[in-house]
């Protein structure tokens, strides 16, 4: 950042009083302009014995599979974006059953909250951001073709708790792999 969103006036890069970190501030009217890490919501929709995936018409990693979800908007419980995320994205409307991976990207600044979700019925198709949307068994996801390492492990952590019929929080941090 190089001005203030409030005033116009330059930004400084400093620790403010009472705080730890580096953050904007604005000499001349006050104002602390915190960046905080974005919020992931998502679903992963459940028919039976199969899980809906979205096949991405958008950058980053168009073409490749991934489960409906998107940054959460100002003003919407997180439950509800991950909803209007897979209505978007998949076309698809579901019930909440409860959260299910809550996974942190510190090297990124996002955190990704997917709820394990039914779906209520089987009209759905893909929205914009979207090539196309299909059902899935364990055995057929194209697990070569997952977008995001977030959606192999909340798929590979789903498919190991359904073998057991209880599906607690499952929460991880994922930093980036080193370069090479």
């Amino acid at each position: 950042m190089n001005y203030c969103s409030h005033c116009g006036a330059p930004l400084n890069l400093e620790i403010p009083a009472g705080d730890n970190r580096p953050r904007y501030v604005c000499r001349h009217c006050d104002s602390i302009h915190y960046q905080n890490p974005k919020m992931v919501v998502g679903c992963l929709p459940v028919w039976q014995e199969q899980v809906l995936l979205c096949r991405r018409a958008i950058e980053p990693k168009v073409g490749l599979w991934t489960l409906p979800a998107g940054f959460m908007e100002n003003g919407e419980a997180a439950d509800e974006g991950a909803q209007r995320e897979t209505l978007e994205e998949a076309g698809a409307r579901v019930e909440i059953v409860d959260l299910y991976s809550l996974i942190s990207l510190p090297d990124i600044d996002q955190v990704y909250l997917i709820y394990l979700a039914q779906l209520l019925d089987l009209d759905f198709a893909p929205g914009e951001e979207s090539l196309e949307v299909a059902l899935f068994s364990e055995t057929d996801i194209p697990w070569q073709d997952l977008a995001f390492h977030t959606v192999r492990e909340t798929l590979e952590r789903y498919f190991l708790d359904r073998k057991s019929g209880r599906f607690p929080l499952y929460r991880k941090t994922l930093h980036r792999p080193p370069q090479r």
